[in-house]
């Protein structure tokens, strides 16, 4: 008889973002008068810029001839995208990043799960406290975090670095040398950013200690403060010991056209062998790369017309950040986060557990967010807001707060 993958079983629960559709789903079906205000899930709301929504159209047109059409994508992704994406967003910051080190995929969150497929099931992974699930689950699939403990919301066999207002979400070096760590700056879900010392201190660990580090850079768009850096490959040493995965998502609003990249560097290697040869047989075996249309729609975000109509975008996100984050901070509430990230994080107030404050904001405000309990054990206590949402609906969920 076949067998299953009984890692999966190991599972708590569904994923968290299902577990909060459910219920506003259900809330929604017994309250259909009520008008739900949705400030959770980090999906955007403005359309295409103009420019991506015109590439599109153009390579859609390519497609209808013998002349111009396009099959299957290198397994990279195609040079215009890639050569795009080094001239844009490494070379302005002297990040020595070669096209060939960049695997176009269908998004950071596919990446972020697929990546550990190349790492061997006697990894220990270090994840920051609260973090994005994908980073645990993915590994706990694969046989990688040992056991669920329901009662700390703990695997036995991950290494947990808290992020918490005592720190300054700050994650610290932990006691036990892991193999693999993650880090998410701007982070998901604190919206706290990590200055360059302290992020070259991590490349330095890592270096030391043979340690490889996975980079989510998916909000890198939404940095403000001078301080931070836009790519771990700012830093001295990184090309040794980081991997890095960018998202279209949130700068360019591509969360329904899905497009990502992951940069391998060639000097990565464990002992002899190049992290990159793995990844590229990873890729080009179970892979068949994004679409021509969309890669050609992700080309345009570099375009000049491009630059200026996503950043209007992200500014328009970034305002509702600051309405919600100074709001918040006008009815007494502890906020952390906003500035360089769309999204806002929160104390509960009166000692509310996450969950009894997302029910609070659903059944009584009429406006969903996330638990911060659901990103780890670390987030109990706290609460996710996202500035995703229309201007309108942000200035209309603040006043019902404040009410």
């Amino acid at each position: 008889m076949f067998k299953i993958n009984e890692n999966y079983l190991k599972l708590p629960g569904s994923y968290l973002f299902s577990t909060i559709g459910k219920k506003v789903n259900a809330f929604s079906e017994a309250n259909p008068d009520k008008d739900v205000i949705r400030l959770g899930i980090g999906d955007v709301t403005l359309p295409l810029a103009p420019a991506v929504i015109e590439a599109m159209h153009k390579a859609v047109d390519e497609m209808a001839s013998r002349d111009t059409f396009m099959g299957y994508a290198p397994d990279l992704g195609y040079e215009f995208l890639r050569n795009a994406i080094v001239e844009n967003d490494y070379a302005p910051r002297n990040c020595n990043v070669s096209a060939d080190e960049i695997f176009v995929s269908d998004g950071a969150k596919s990446d972020s799960g697929n990546i550990v497929d190349i790492f061997g099931d006697g990894n220990t992974i270090a994840v920051t406290d609260p973090v994005y699930p994908v980073y645990v689950d993915t590994n706990a699939m694969s046989g990688r975090t040992g056991t669920f403990n329901k009662e700390t919301g703990m695997w036995s066999d991950v290494i947990y670095m808290p992020c918490v207002k005592e720190n300054d979400f700050i994650p610290e070096f932990p006691s036990k040398i892991p193999d693999i760590i993650y880090l998410c700056f701007p982070n998901n879900p604190t919206g706290t950013t990590l200055p360059k010392d302290k992020l070259q201190e991590w490349v330095d660990y890592a270096n030391k200690n043979g340690s490889v580090i996975i980079y989510d850079a998916a909000y890198e768009a939404y940095i403000s403060t001078p301080d931070v850096v836009h790519s771990i490959y700012e830093c001295e040493g990184a090309r040794t010991c980081a991997i890095e995965i960018r998202s279209f998502s949130k700068n360019a609003g591509f969360t329904g056209t899905r497009l990502g990249f992951t940069v391998v560097p060639k000097e990565l290697k464990c002992g002899d062998v190049m992290l990159h040869s793995l990844w590229a047989r990873r890729h080009g075996t179970k892979f068949n790369g994004a679409p021509y249309i969309i890669q050609r729609a992700g080309e345009a975000v570099y375009s000049a017309e491009g630059k200026k109509q996503t950043m209007e975008q992200v500014a328009y996100y970034m305002n509702n950040a600051k309405v919600i984050r100074e709001g918040l901070i006008d009815a007494g509430y502890e906020v952390f986060g906003g500035v360089d990230a769309p999204y806002i994080w929160l104390k509960t107030p009166d000692n509310m557990t996450s969950w009894e404050f997302f029910d609070y904001l659903l059944e009584e405000k009429n406006i969903v967010g996330t638990p911060g309990s659901g990103f780890g054990p670390s987030g109990e206590g706290y609460f996710r807001l996202t500035a995703f949402g229309s201007y309108e609906n942000t200035v209309k969920a603040i006043a019902r707060i404040k009410g």
